[in-house]
């Protein structure tokens, strides 16, 4: 059974930063595009950006192009998320996804594993 355990969340001053760790277990994701999402409150859950499974191919949101960053450790099987010049409208919790494809893409639906997400709060 694979199981996604996100970490890294908190409160943090707009223009700070964070860094989200998702841990995978029971399975290796080298072969897995990985990807996070968020869902702030009263909204649709909205693609952040996704990796695939070598790494060499990422997508960004236009909203967090530039200021966030994922990468892949998969020799400890865990995804980040680098995230700077934070803003309020990032203030979400914000899910990791594993897809079982080496392909990579922003449609959540494709994605066969979630985690449970982590609270991210961007305050001014």
């Amino acid at each position: 059974q694979v199981e996604l355990v996100e970490s890294g969340g908190g409160l943090v001053q707009a223009g700070g930063s964070l860094r989200l760790s998702c841990a995978v277990s029971g399975r290796t994701i080298s072969s897995y595009a990985m990807g996070w999402f968020r869902q702030a409150p009263g909204k649709e859950r909205e693609f952040v950006v996704v990796i695939s499974g070598s790494g060499s191919t990422t997508y960004y949101a236009d909203s967090v192009k530039g200021r966030f960053t994922i990468s892949r450790g998969n020799a400890k099987n865990t995804v980040y998320l680098q995230m700077n010049s934070l803003k309020l409208e990032d203030t979400a919790v914000y899910y990791c996804a594993a897809r079982r494809l080496y392909r990579a893409t922003a449609e959540a639906e494709e994605y066969d594993y979630w985690g449970q997400g982590t609270q991210v709060t961007i305050s001014s």
